[in-house]
């Protein structure tokens, strides 16, 4: 029985990262994948859809061209190359990171793993094969997949899950989308770009319900700008199916019932985690909600098994995974580490406009009794967005009245996942409004604004 000192089961941005930290820090590591390197994000999720993403705001923005002074004729798109670009681009980074794996000297194994005991694993592999290894260090990072409601389940055809909708045969003329989290509003964007009449269907009182209450309003007011209609307080009580339409029926927070026929149907109601068949009944690790249980160091309750990623619980982003599959690997290391803390985790939607935040919303904030400065800054008030022609959007922050502690920040607008960065640093310099005041922004920029909004704070700006 070959040993290892450390085997991660799963490639995706926590497993692959944290197999190659692991053999930088000197430990004989093994990484086991059943299907693609990169897992979800980077062949069915992040990546893909962010190259569908671009080809559609490319495509808006040329509608655009005659505001800039330039004439563009004949204007039209493939779908389908649209489609078979977001695949080559995923191809391509699974490529690399097979490279990157390689050149840290982390075995692959293609297959699939269950616990046999303590520190036991017993592999399949995808060539039909049994092996047994060995390791001290046990790393879950097998992700997580669509939330499937019952009675909702996709088929593939008529209703899609996420991945379905990356690769469609052809453009749908009309889509119902069920959930207006960060995955069903980057799907309503996308798709409404190319003309597809769009539903978005939620049964919270806003649209992305996670983001603070100013930016879901500037979101649902852009997004119905652009068309796409939505439904709040609402709730789809059934689906019937016909041979190429699906019937949907609507319960709306005033009870009363509709119907509508959709050409398919968006299933983006948040995921479960994968930790079904990976033999945890043998050890002493417990599962909650459908998540792997874990303490700020991503360990379980079993001595030297370890989970990350989307299978040790929200929030679902493969930035959080990879940041904690370096946290635990340097753990298991020996080096002194700090927790990860979730108010210092950003989040991004990649719709147009784009959105981006981090810490508290102002409504959280209030809820902790906190007493609190609020920031604003308009991006109709900055030179930059508007020589760009992207006047819409808003840059929102929250301090702590007393310490000058950045509790959050929160934007919608152009390029504002790129902007979100910055405050991102902040709070993990645990820097307060006299450092960033006392910052100095490039002009023009973007990033002037988030000063602004932080002079706004505290009655000082200079441009509103």
């Amino acid at each position: 029985m070959e040993k290892f000192d450390l085997i991660v089961i799963g490639a995706g941005p926590g497993g692959y990262v944290a197999a190659i930290r692991g053999a930088q820090l000197g430990l004989k590591t093994a990484i086991i994948e059943k299907e693609h390197l990169g897992g979800v994000c980077l062949n069915w999720g992040c990546i893909p859809t962010k190259a569908l993403l671009k080809s559609a705001e490319l495509y808006q923005t040329i509608q655009h061209a005659e505001e800039f002074g330039i004439s563009v004729k004949g204007l039209k798109f493939d779908f389908n190359k649209i489609v078979e670009r977001s695949r080559a681009v995923s191809k391509q980074l699974s490529g690399g990171i097979s490279h990157l794996l390689k050149k840290n000297k982390v075995t692959v194994f293609m297959g699939t793993a269950q616990l046999k005991g303590s520190g036991i694993l017993e592999v399949s592999t995808n060539d039909g094969k049994k092996q047994s290894f060995q390791a001290a260090h046990i790393i879950l990072a097998t992700g997580a997949r669509s939330r499937v409601l019952e009675g909702f389940e996709p088929d593939g055809h008529l209703v899609w899950t996420a991945k379905e909708a990356m690769v469609p045969t052809s453009l749908p003329e009309s889509l119902l989308i069920i959930g207006s989290g960060a995955i069903g509003v980057e799907f309503a964007s996308f798709y409404a770009t190319f003309g597809t009449k769009i539903t978005l269907v939620e049964m919270q009182d806003r649209i992305l319900p996670v983001e603070d209450h100013d930016i879901s309003a500037l979101a649902r007011k852009a997004l119905e700008k652009r068309k796409i209609e939505i439904h709040t307080s609402t709730i789809v009580q059934s689906l019937k199916k016909h041979p190429n339409t699906i019937m949907a029926t609507f319960l709306h927070g005033n009870k009363t019932q509709t119907l509508e026929t959709f050409d398919r149907v968006i299933m983006a109601v948040g995921i479960q985690g994968n930790v079904e068949n990976l033999g945890l009944e043998k050890t002493k690790a417990k599962i909650e909600k459908g998540q792997i249980k874990v303490n700020e160091f991503c360990e379980t309750d079993e001595k030297g098994l370890y989970a990350i990623g989307d299978v040790a619980g929200a929030p679902w982003l493969a930035h959080k995974a990879s940041h904690e599959g370096i946290l635990c690997v340097e753990k298991i290391a020996g080096h002194k580490v700090h927790p990860l803390p979730r108010t210092n985790i950003p989040g991004c939607t990649y719709s147009t406009p784009q959105i981006a935040s981090i810490g508290l919303t102002e409504q959280a904030a209030k809820e902790k009794g906190l007493a609190i400065r609020v920031g604003k800054f308009p991006y109709q008030a900055n030179g930059k967005a508007l020589a760009m022609g992207e006047p819409e959007g808003l840059i929102k922050t929250i301090f702590d009245a007393k310490t000058g502690e950045l509790l959050g920040a929160h934007m919608i607008g152009a390029e504002v996942t790129e902007l979100i960065q910055g405050f991102s640093i902040a709070k993990t310099l645990e820097t307060t409004e006299a450092e960033l005041m006392q910052a100095v922004f490039p002009h023009p920029t973007l990033s002037e604004m988030m000063q602004e909004s932080v002079l706004s704070a505290y009655g000082k700006p200079i441009h509103f």
